[in-house]
């Protein structure tokens, strides 16, 4: 499995499975059950005085599929997982935040570039690591952009340019799929549905 930290305890996953051994209320050891009234799994604190049912829920991933012209805006990751892969600028959501603000955030983040929101295009389910994608379509006010920290290389590319083997992600390679298409057709619309563990 692997470690996840959520604030001050820690989570062990195992298969899109996650343990917790303590409380992070209070510190206590959690069991393992399904509480009354429930009807899946959860740690809940041993502890009488304390008895606090953990929740994990799927994290949202949120980012933009950037237009210019005939050209998208694609990333070139500095960062492990898929290091040196393309994908587009995305990342996790926030607490207190919107995932329109998310999404804006992560292309500032990742590309340095500021967009337009046109509308959600893309949102797939990843049950098997416990995440959902939503990717906006997004323009580009003007053509600026550069690699942010997370960043190698940010370029603009035409659909004979994209680099499909070296793709970082598949949920990115499927949304890239329906852009082109949709294209072609001549009209966009909102592709919903999941991506399963390869």
């Amino acid at each position: 499995g692997r470690l996840i930290p959520l604030g001050n305890i820690l989570l062990i996953e195992d298969n899109g499975i996650h343990f917790m051994n303590f409380c992070s209320n209070c510190g206590s050891p959690v069991r393992h059950a399904i509480p009354d009234g429930d009807n899946r799994m959860r740690h809940i604190c041993t502890s009488d005085d304390c008895g606090i049912v953990h929740y994990t829920n799927p994290n949202i991933v949120a980012g933009c599929l950037i237009e210019h012209g005939d050209r998208l805006l694609l990333c070139q990751r500095a960062i492990e997982p898929r290091y040196g892969l393309w994908t587009l600028p995305a990342g996790f959501l926030e607490n207190g935040e919107s995932v329109e603000e998310g999404a804006k955030r992560e292309t500032r983040e990742e590309a340095e570039a500021d967009v337009d929101i046109l509308g959600l295009y893309s949102m797939f389910s990843l049950t098997h690591i416990n995440q959902v994608y939503m990717l906006f379509r997004a323009r580009l006010r003007e053509p600026v952009f550069r690699a942010g920290e997370e960043s190698l290389d940010v370029r603009l590319f035409e659909e004979s340019e994209i680099p499909w083997r070296e793709i970082a992600f598949p949920v990115i390679h499927q949304t890239l799929r329906h852009y082109f298409e949709d294209r072609r057709q001549g009209a966009f619309r909102t592709h919903i549905g999941s991506v399963r563990a390869v």
